[in-house]
């Protein structure tokens, strides 16, 4: 059914007050090849939403929105080390890596407690803790707009990078994701020397951790610093990690020699973006509705009543004040609409 001036305050994290002029929820193929052979995708290019988790409305969505709520996990094969599981595009990501773990299944546990929809996950080839989706993603299946088909894209199809896909690129607007296949592995080994999760396990007395440890320590981690979107409108991190040239990390620690940094390709290295943040002052800054967390200084938030508009114009400062500083750009990772 397609609805007409739907409120889609309750379907973005930051819960900014925006409507849609054209609003359909799409769960089965057969909806979504209803709606392909309408000539409501000749008029309007659609915006796809899942979990809502990534995106900043400034303002009314003039098109249609279709809202991915393809339900089912499946196994597709397995032998005694491993097994390939699809997962239709519209599953919770947070809850479909607590339900590999409780399998007993690794390869996706260090990106628990990541708000959005399993077929966001591949479009932003979704991060943290020393982890990407991309390293268990065998395939994405979606729907072709401009064949009416489905198809499988294969890892090499998706172009992964940092926080980076085909899919945000050349294959942008194109495709309705569909489901996504990830290899988890039934003997895995654990991958703890990233970020905090050692001190939390070290904490616990946890020497051989499993995945099902590992997974409590990082949501443990990521609830001590990161707002609940359902308390206080945000969509977790706003900017991306920059990779910068060695020589400006050697710029940097000239004044700041304890500043972190992470192995990149050749010549470059990684920044954490909430470090840089918080050495320019913003951490916990508020103006008016709009702010920086006071926890984690990667996090924007909506107090109340932000537009996005407003969100937006701090952003856009935070990004001045840190190029004027360290003399490095930040990248917005939030889809701006």
């Amino acid at each position: 059914m397609i609805l007409r001036n739907q409120s889609i305050a309750h379907l973005n994290t930051f819960g900014l007050n925006a409507t849609a002029n054209l609003y359909c929820e799409i769960e089965s193929i057969a909806a979504l090849q209803s709606v392909w052979k309408s000539n409501l995708l000749v008029q309007s290019s659609p915006l796809i939403l899942g979990g809502g988790s990534n995106i900043l409305f400034t303002q009314d969505y003039p098109g249609l929105i279709l809202l991915n709520k393809l339900k089912g996990k499946n196994i597709i094969e397995e032998d005694e080390n491993a097994l390939l599981v699809s997962v239709s595009a519209g599953e919770n990501w947070h809850e479909t890596v607590l339900w590999a773990v409780k399998n007993g299944w690794g390869g996706i546990e260090n990106l628990s407690l990541i708000p959005g929809s399993v077929g966001a996950a591949p479009i932003q080839n979704i991060g943290a803790y020393g982890a990407e989706i991309e390293q268990v993603l065998v395939f994405v299946e979606a729907f072709d707009f401009d064949t009416g088909q489905v198809v499988q894209l294969s890892h090499s199809d998706c172009q992964f990078g940092y926080r980076d896909s085909y899919f945000k690129n050349e294959g942008k607007g194109r495709y309705f994701i569909t489901a996504v296949g990830m290899r988890l592995q039934k003997n895995p080994t654990v991958n703890v020397g990233y970020g905090d999760i050692q001190a939390v396990l070290e904490r616990k007395n946890m020497s051989q951790p499993g995945i099902a440890d590992v997974s409590a320590a990082i949501i443990e981690i990521r609830q001590s610093k990161l707002p609940d979107p359902a308390l206080l409108g945000n969509c977790g991190s706003f900017f991306k990690n920059p990779i910068v040239p060695v020589a400006t990390l050697a710029f940097i620690q000239q004044h700041h020699p304890e500043v972190k940094s992470f192995p990149a390709q050749a010549g470059f290295v990684k920044l954490p973006a909430a470090w840089l943040i918080e050495q320019c002052g913003w951490k916990g800054f508020r103006e008016g509705d709009a702010g920086v967390h006071e926890k984690q200084a990667l996090v924007l938030v909506n107090y109340g009543t932000a537009k996005g508009t407003e969100i937006i114009a701090l952003a856009k400062k935070i990004q001045q004040s840190v190029l004027d500083t360290f003399q490095v750009s930040l990248e917005m990772e939030v889809n701006r609409v």
